[in-house]
């Protein structure tokens, strides 16, 4: 009886809260006296061409932005378009755009690749011009202390069901110029760096796979694939499958997507949205150690800090948190394999918990949480949530700047609902 009132009500939140909403500039967090303080001071979006406020920004790039990452050196953040085939660049003081980075590549783009296939990914019927596509660029992440900002293709534009090859590609941030695309396994989603600046790990939730890519170099020419990591099987496609419309949020295999290397970058962990569980592997061997379970279902984002590993559980909306060492010397006692692990505290956050920032102290965890369009905060220390502010419906993905005073929360559309193409920017203060 319990297991079905719970349904029921995650069922009832789902319905509840797939509503668009436009929150107006200046709304403030509840509740007003805590110990953070957000307010949304602007918002760019391209819904409403006639706006009456200087910070009520209108853009037409941003169609389904996903996710979107601060580079504070150069005074500019980055958002990517997934619907508009573009990753558009903004300046950090006035949320003006200075550039659309177009990934849309023609037969003399050629240069732009080295390569046509990798890891022995092959595509499923003859294509004279493989490489000629337009790219919808999913995630982010920055490299060679930000010379470098490495984007994700969620898929080629003549592959509707995402179970080809796809690609990713190397901007340089000074020009911001596409300087490389690098092909990838099908659905690259995540990519994360090593804090050594040795590897690249880019996870394919299109069929169980990592791909390892050596960085070592300052020189873009020189990244080379070196590894293929393997969770569970490898998915595998044919020519024959490629019919009618497959949804791949679902179809996944373990869709895999959170990515994050420990801070010492010694091991790799990789979160398994579908079938549960952590994977863990050993960037000195390249060995696969062990999946760990124990955690909520439905792992979407990891962070890792020097002391904890986080995670957002996407379906229960629950956020946890344990200590980093402790999870590794679970995963790498073998007498433990089929034991799960259960040291987690938590906090809810909000059905549909998705991307989440944490602080640079790390005190404070930011969840966008989707379903409820709204942003919360959660106290680190405790797991208590101490504040929450609505959001742009609905939002999936956020940047939170190294000084931690600008949150920004990037907000796509429901199927059948709307809302989305929005980003909301806004000024956080510490009261405590």
């Amino acid at each position: 009886m319990k297991i079905f009132s719970t349904l029921i009500f995650v069922l009832f939140a789902m319905i509840s809260f797939a509503q668009v909403i436009h929150p107006p500039l200046g709304r403030t967090s509840n509740p007003e006296n805590g110990e953070i303080k957000l307010t949304l001071i602007a918002r760019i979006h391209s819904h409403t061409p006639k706006t009456y406020d200087t910070y009520d920004i209108y853009e037409p790039d941003i169609i389904s932005p996903k996710s979107a990452i601060f580079l504070e050196e150069k005074g500019k953040f980055y958002v990517n378009s997934l619907e508009g085939y573009m990753t558009v660049v903004f300046d950090m003081k006035t949320f003006r755009k200075k550039k659309s980075i177009h990934h849309d590549f023609k037969k003399e783009d050629a240069g732009l690749f080295q390569e046509t296939n990798v890891l022995n990914y092959h595509f499923l019927q003859d294509r004279p011009n493989p490489n000629v596509f337009m790219g919808k660029p999913v995630e982010c992440c920055l490299t060679h202390s930000g010379k470098y900002l490495w984007v994700t293709y969620y898929r080629r534009s003549y592959d509707p069901n995402a179970i080809e090859p796809s690609a990713m590609a190397i901007i340089d941030t000074e020009t911001d110029e596409i300087v490389r695309v690098m092909p990838t396994g099908p659905l690259p989603k995540m990519i994360a760096a090593s804090p050594d600046g040795k590897f690249l790990a880019v996870t394919h939730w299109g069929d169980n796979t990592i791909g390892i890519v050596d960085i070592s170099s300052d020189n873009y020419k020189d990244f080379k694939f070196v590894e293929h990591f393997v969770v569970g099987y490898q998915a595998q496609f044919s020519a024959s499958q490629n019919q009618g419309s497959i949804n791949r949020d679902s179809q996944c295999g373990y869709c895999l997507r959170g990515t994050a290397f420990t801070k010492d970058s010694k091991y790799l962990l990789v979160g398994r949205m579908g079938g549960g569980g952590i994977a863990v592997f050993d960037m000195k061997t390249r060995k696969y150690i062990n999946t760990v379970f124990g955690m909520r279902p439905n792992v979407r984002h990891l962070v890792v800090t020097d002391k904890y590993l986080f995670l957002s559980s996407n379906r229960t909306g629950y956020i946890q948190k344990t200590p980093i060492a402790d999870f590794i010397n679970h995963a790498l006692d073998s007498n433990k394999t089929n034991e799960q692990y259960t040291n987690w505290k938590e906090a809810f956050a909000g059905i549909g918990a998705r991307t989440i920032e944490v602080s640079d102290d790390g005190k404070y965890i930011f969840v966008a949480v989707n379903n409820e369009s709204k942003i919360v905060v959660i106290r680190a220390k405790d797991m208590v949530k101490i504040t929450e502010i609505k959001a742009d419906s609905f939002p999936v993905g956020l940047a939170l700047r190294k000084n931690n005073y600008l949150l920004i929360s990037t907000s796509q559309a429901h199927p059948g609902v709307g809302g989305g193409n929005c980003v909301d920017v806004y000024f956080v203060r510490y009261l405590k």
